[in-house]
């Protein structure tokens, strides 16, 4: 049971095109955000969309390869865990941002390179 816990799976579009940076130590760092929909019948019949939005992060290898073959739009399925960090922000305030870190990835639409 202790590999179900704080496991992540979705599947969805790429909303934002990947920011890849390479920090000091050379480890490089992948961020984008994935937008997830879920389609039900509301309570006067109709058909309604609702669309969630998740920060993501990837490290090492699999952020050189978000850069290198993924892009905005795209549809992706990816298998991760939730990580919560706190941090001060340029004004003094304590922020709260909750991510997931990508273990797992898989392309499911057509890559920037076939386009």
């Amino acid at each position: 049971m202790n590999t179900l816990r704080n496991k992540v799976q979705l599947i969805g579009n790429i909303g934002t095109q990947p920011e890849i940076r390479t920090l000091s130590n050379g480890q490089s760092i992948a961020r984008f955000s994935l937008a997830t929909n879920e389609n039900y019948t509301g309570k006067d019949g109709e058909k309604v969309q609702e669309t969630q939005w998740h920060n993501l992060i990837a490290w090492g290898k699999q952020a050189k390869l978000i850069e290198k073959y993924l892009s905005k739009g795209q549809e992706i399925a990816i298998e991760g865990k939730i990580s919560t960090r706190t941090f001060e922000d340029k004004s003094g305030s304590k922020r709260t941002v909750t991510e997931i870190v990508i273990s797992d990835l898989l392309m499911l639409g057509k890559n920037k390179q076939n386009d």
